[in-house]
């Protein structure tokens, strides 16, 4: 906490008193927790994901569709040991797993209220995460982690640059990828589909940049196997008001060519896992945060 390098940004602040590059100082801050049925089928499979909405980000998408808690930095404060009550009330509460929703900046407070409970939860624990992680954090987090949901957004450097100032997204994203795959080993499921053990790969099309999102499929195929990894093509972009005039190309939803043309090539590899229907690219399906659950 005192030189803060948990992630590739290794901004070095001083979150005992001060806040880094994501926003974060000490102490976790939460949005939203709840039950949430609209993730992937394996992770939301019954009664929904208990999902914990973390607020601050070490991206800042220019895009993101949670902006007023990843940029904007809404939220509450709160302490390792809240967290762990916040854990095991989902967990009463039917939650089919503990879903940290972009967890990255605040690991150490999440594996301090992890130990606090761990040996009360009964359900698997899912690190939902952007992709922007360091393969040190990954390690940290062995044993703490049974379900890997990591985006990988972008292929090109230049592109993540542009939307999320991160030119090395990629070089870092793939790397942490691997060492999640390799921790959680083999997809493993309960008797009623649900994922207790693996990595699902989130990727969403951006609308002018299909080309971008193939060399990431392509990736995938070429890395990652079926027995380890699912994947989830995401069609749910939204053209939200807030996004700059700077980003014209932003400023339209996806195509169905464009989204189409992704699914079909990660068809032709043999990838296996999850599309989305277009219907999906709807400001109805962000979460109302307004710091309950907390």
């Amino acid at each position: 906490m005192n030189n803060c390098i948990l992630c590739p940004r290794k901004c070095g602040a001083d979150r005992t008193v001060s806040t880094g590059f994501c926003g974060a100082g000490e102490h976790a801050v939460v949005a939203k927790a709840s039950l949430h049925k609209w993730e992937e089928p394996c992770i939301s499979y019954k009664n929904g994901a208990g999902t914990v909405f973390f607020s601050g980000c070490n991206l800042h998408c220019c895009f993101c569709q949670n902006n007023k808690i990843s940029n904007e930095l809404f939220g509450k404060e709160i302490t390792d040991e809240e967290l762990s009550d916040i854990f095991l009330r989902l967990q009463d509460m039917g939650a089919d797993n503990i879903d940290l929703v972009t967890p990255s900046h605040f690991i150490l407070n999440i594996i301090n209220a992890l130990d606090i409970v761990k040996h009360k939860l009964q359900i698997p624990v899912v690190y939902n995460c952007g992709g922007y992680e360091s393969v040190k954090a990954v390690e940290m987090l062995d044993g703490y982690i049974d379900i890997y949901l990591p985006d990988l957004k972008y292929f090109s450097g230049e592109i993540s640059a542009k939307y999320s100032n991160a030119p090395d997204y990629f070089e870092k994203a793939s790397k942490a990828i691997l060492a999640m795959t390799a921790q959680v080993g083999k997809l493993k499921y309960n008797d009623e589909g649900g994922l207790l053990k693996g990595t699902v790969i989130r990727h969403m099309v951006l609308p002018s940049h299909r080309l971008d999102s193939m060399e990431i499929i392509k990736w995938i195929a070429e890395n990652t196997s079926n027995e380890s990894v699912l994947m989830s093509i995401m069609n749910q972009y939204t053209p939200f008001d807030f996004i700059s005039d700077k980003y014209p190309e932003l400023k339209r939803r996806v195509t169905k060519m464009e989204y189409n043309s992704v699914v079909h090539l990660a068809a032709e590899l043999g990838i296996n896992g999850f599309t989305q229907q277009k219907s999906s690219a709807s400001e109805e399906y962000v979460p109302d945060f307004d710091l309950s659950g907390i």
